[in-house]
């Protein structure tokens, strides 16, 4: 063995290691430390002229100053298979869900870290991808391929939204994979629970690295989901990922940063850390068909403080996604759930992929929300209302309380267009909005009775025109007769 590929443990802090003698190493590989116990592995994220600096992939405390290491002329990996759907996996593959993986026979070997797909291997985003959330499908579409940010304070309900989209997919043929960044270890536990119970697992991956796990896990724990969702991606599979949270994420690269000695820049972030959401996300995209076809389609989470989006990690992930679902603490609070903000969030892609359907509906019920809250601040100081006024503000209320949704009940397209083309032509009666939940399970009740030709064809993306338009009137009519 060359003496180049040998060095010495010059530093332990925490769980990172400064290494003197290295001088063949490159960025992002891996060297093995050759502790009293047994080795221990390293990653090197960080090169000086006479030394350089890893986090320790284990257990730091059985390394001590004096410790030989060796590089290993490779980069960190992880083996994926189908096997690992319904798992629960740390960073490095390791299952956590009690029992240990077959062995990975049919396989490949992927790189955590790797440079993303270039434009000639990439095909515009044209199909969505449902999450049964009203509020984003109908307003806020994503398609197949795009980048939507989640963002929000704590206790918003960002999680609930991932978790419902997740559910979304049975019978959609999308793997999801849920990756968990610095999470309790209950809550991870608590998620799978409800995608077991949900029948969700058997196409989910959960990549876990918990807030008691070293920083090193809670760094690679995006790459390492991303790396999976590559490898389905590659056979031609569409992938939903969900990154929960890049916020927590960006702190234990801090973390790790200033433990290396990097310069501390804007809110003691090193000056990278934009590039290390980007070269993250950017790795999300539609395939061509030449290169199969398949998509990953991210949902990133960032965790905001009093709804300050102009801090400095949330700035950055906006501008690298296509758009973003803003949770509002203060619609939250009123009660509205989702409490997502339609006025502040925005789908800079996912439109074009949308259902024609959909597209038709959220037209008219954009409009009408957005008079809803213009009239609704001015009705406070004014008494005498006109009869279009009031009207307007009925609507709105009826609107409004229509896209309320019971967390993990998710609705198929057809069933929200079907309600809110009835909402947007005048055609729901009832007396007062508590009744509001009766009169939806009544009418979707009815429609998958009577109308199943009319949700399949709003189902496949066609559009209200001619024939569909008038015998999904008809049904209205005849479900109103019988309704109440």
């Amino acid at each position: 063995m060359e003496t180049k590929n040998i060095g010495k443990i010059i530093q332990v802090k925490d769980s990172v290691v400064l290494i003197s003698g290295l001088s063949q190493v490159g960025y992002n590989q891996l060297v093995s430390i050759q502790a009293e116990t047994g080795r221990v592995p390293a990653l090197v994220l960080n090169l000086q002229t006479d030394q350089v600096g890893a986090v320790v992939l284990g257990d730091s405390s059985l390394i001590k100053q004096g410790d030989l290491v060796e590089f290993l002329e490779e980069s960190l990996s992880i083996d994926v298979s189908e096997e690992l759907l319904g798992q629960v996996v740390g960073p490095l593959g390791n299952s956590l869900t009690g029992h240990k993986l077959q062995v990975v026979t049919k396989g490949e070997s992927m790189f955590l870290e790797r440079v993303a797909a270039g434009v000639l291997a990439r095909k515009d985003v044209s199909r969505p991808l449902y999450t049964g959330i009203i509020a984003v499908d109908l307003m806020i579409p994503v398609g197949r391929g795009q980048r939507e940010l989640i963002i929000g304070d704590k206790k918003t309900g960002k999680t609930s939204i991932c978790i419902d989209a997740i559910i979304n997919q049975k019978g959609r043929d999308v793997i999801c994979i849920y990756v968990a960044i610095g999470q309790k270890a209950s809550k991870i536990s608590r998620i799978r629970q409800l995608l077991i119970d949900y029948k969700a697992m058997d196409y989910t991956i959960i990549v876990a690295a918990n807030a008691s796990d070293p920083t090193a896990l809670q760094y690679l724990a995006p790459y390492s989901g991303s790396a999976i969702a590559e490898y389905f991606a590659q056979k031609g599979k569409d992938v939903l990922i969900i990154y929960d949270d890049l916020s927590k994420h960006a702190n234990a690269y801090r973390e790790i940063s200033l433990l290396l000695n990097r310069p501390a820049g804007r809110e003691a972030y090193p000056g990278d850390i934009f590039y290390l959401h980007s070269r993250l996300l950017e790795r999300s995209l539609q395939y061509s068909d030449k290169m199969g076809g398949g998509s990953i389609t991210a949902l990133p989470v960032i965790e905001t403080q009093a709804g300050d989006v102009s801090a400095y990690i949330p700035t950055n992930v906006i501008s690298i996604t296509d758009g973003q679902i803003y949770l509002d603490g203060d619609l939250f609070n009123s009660g509205q759930r989702p409490a997502i903000n339609v006025g502040a969030s925005v789908s800079r892609v996912g439109s074009s992929a949308q259902n024609k359907g959909a597209k038709q509906v959220a037209g008219q019920l954009k409009l009408d929300l957005a008079q809803f809250r213009e009239l609704q601040a001015f009705a406070q100081f004014g008494s005498d209302l006109d009869a279009d006024t009031t009207e307007k503000l009925r609507r709105g209320e009826l609107i409004s309380a229509l896209l309320n949704q019971t967390e993990l009940k998710p609705l198929s397209i057809s069933h929200q267009i079907v309600i809110f083309y009835a909402a947007i032509h005048g055609k729901i009666k009832f007396s007062a909005l508590s009744e509001i939940e009766d009169w939806r399970y009544q009418y979707i009740t009815f429609m998958n009775d009577k109308g199943k030709n009319v949700l399949k064809e709003l189902e496949d993306g066609k559009k209200i025109e001619n024939d569909l338009e008038q015998e999904l009137i008809k049904l209205i009519d005849q479900f109103n007769q019988t309704y109440g």
